[in-house]
């Protein structure tokens, strides 16, 4: 996905900025840039391959380098960021984090109105972040160019553009992705993740609302267009991709992932003697796993350890093999929890199940007498249309999706979905049975919508749902390019 930061203060921020923009390396995997302008409003910016490397380590080096009161910086998975865009409103540098569906469609309306060109992202794709500027420009000022990119954007757009010192911070029109303010003395600080505050001694501040817009300087913030009504935050964040010491609209992550475990053992309750222990799939699995234990009365156990110095997040990369790799070497079992035991596994979700797959067949050959996994959300049956998570080439690659394309003789269509969708329904009932199948497990559950949203704390008309449901805001609907 992807994840930034900023700050404006009266007084050197390149430290702050550093930091902050690295507190989110838990969000891509890919690039990692940084933009600062100095008082006589030049950018200085660098753009790193952090494929294989740490963004601190890619970043040491260039620190010294920087200089200036206000910057932006962002972790990316899929283009490079920021950009440096001339313009009639000067120059200034522009990143964004979200998905725009109709980016081709943008690009050949650009084209019939004259534009020129654009330039390619490293995956020979158009750059979003470039496309968004583009739509900025067509405006007379910034906050009329981010309002209007926000109305004609298919999908979601969370912005921050750097310039004259100052930065506009932006969330998405349906508030899929939090933006977050935070402030100290002399310094005002935006970020997706309210992780990255603590440390840097910032207090949170507030939480931009759906579609609003607000310039930052090192006085103060204005709010320059007020949210909109229509709330939709992602609720992955706090079942897999959030951090957890990050809140999003006042409500904590890991505990959040607590309750969710705690709910996911209250539906076992007449299962919980057949295991011995309760295990979490490192990391976001692993709070559900501890509210699922303490709710059982089980003990829970490391039976898998994660090795962090070198090895990334295993969900990003698009090839298949690359995933698989990444997920196998990073897990290292311990014997001593696996062999004679009847283990129950907590993770945030199941997307593919390939790397489960292996993993479970790893439990096996190691000496597991049972396996049982516990799913904290739904099953996923639709590709993300608002955020690049789960990015895949066909729906196919989802788990439940195959399952149900195993046992119907029918075209895989929307409506045909629509009926396994009833959690407990037989045929709700028949597809988990499929993928229990496939993944070798001797049970396997998945966590109801309705739990999971009590859980959270959520307004569940606030919350977006549509990997589980296929069902969103109605009027999704983008303006008309001007």
């Amino acid at each position: 996905m992807g994840g930034f930061f900023g700050v404006v203060a009266d007084h050197d921020c390149v430290c702050d900025i550093f930091y902050g923009t690295d507190y989110h390396s838990h969000l891509g995997t890919k690039r990692g840039g940084l933009a600062v302008c100095d008082p006589e409003n030049r950018i200085t910016r660098r753009i790193h391959d952090i494929t294989n490397a740490q963004f601190r380590s890619k970043f040491d080096d260039d620190i010294d380098k920087f200089s200036g009161n206000a910057g932006i910086g962002i972790i990316s998975d899929y283009e490079d960021q920021p950009l440096i865009i001339s313009s009639k409103f000067g120059t200034y540098a522009i990143v964004t984090v979200g998905k725009i569906n109709n980016i081709d469609e943008l690009a050949r309306q650009a084209f019939d109105r004259g534009f020129s060109h654009f330039s390619e992202s490293s995956y020979g794709e158009l750059n979003p972040t470039e496309i968004t500027a583009m739509l900025i420009d067509r405006k007379d000022s910034i906050v009329d160019g981010i309002e209007y990119a926000q109305k004609v954007i298919d999908g979601s757009c969370s912005i921050l553009v750097l310039i004259n010192n100052k930065i506009y911070a932006a969330r998405d029109r349906y508030g899929r992705t939090p933006v977050i303010l935070g402030e100290k003395e002399g310094a005002f600080a935006v970020s997706m993740e309210s992780t990255a505050f603590p440390n840097l001694d910032y207090r949170f501040k507030y939480e931009l609302g759906p579609g609003e817009i607000v310039e930052i300087t090192s006085k103060e913030v204005i709010q320059k267009r007020a949210p909109g009504d229509t709330m939709k935050i992602c609720a992955f964040f706090w079942v897999y991709y959030g951090y957890p010491s990050s809140c999003y609209e006042g409500i904590n992550t890991e505990s959040a992932r607590y309750r969710n475990g705690e709910s996911m053992a209250e539906a076992d309750r007449d299962f919980v003697n057949e295991i011995d222990s309760v295990c979490g799939i490192p990391d976001s699995g692993i709070a559900h796993a501890i509210g699922y234990a303490n709710a059982a009365g089980k003990p829970y156990r490391r039976s898998f350890v994660k090795y962090t110095p070198t090895w990334p997040r295993s969900f990003m990369p698009q090839n298949q093999a690359a995933r698989d790799l990444v997920a196998r070497m990073k897990l290292i079992p311990v014997q001593e929890q696996i062999e004679n035991k009847r283990m129950l596994f907590c993770d945030d979700s199941i997307v593919r199940g390939t790397q489960l797959r292996d993993t479970v067949v790893r439990l096996y050959e190691r000496g597991a007498k049972a396996v049982h996994m516990r799913s904290a959300c739904p099953p996923l049956l639709f590709g993300c249309k608002f955020l690049n998570f789960s990015r895949s080439r066909s729906e196919l690659d989802l788990a439940a999706r195959r399952a149900i394309a195993r046992l119907e003789t029918r075209e895989i269509t929307d409506e045909v979905i629509q009926e396994y969708l009833e959690y407990g329904s037989s045929k709700y009932e028949a597809m988990v049975e499929e993928v229990r199948k496939e993944l070798h497990l001797n049970t396997l559950k998945y966590q109801s919508l309705d739990r999971l949203i009590a859980s959270i704390g959520i307004d569940p008309a606030k919350v977006c749902t549509y990997c589980w449901t296929g069902r969103d805001v109605e009027d999704e609907t983008p303006a008309c390019f001007e």
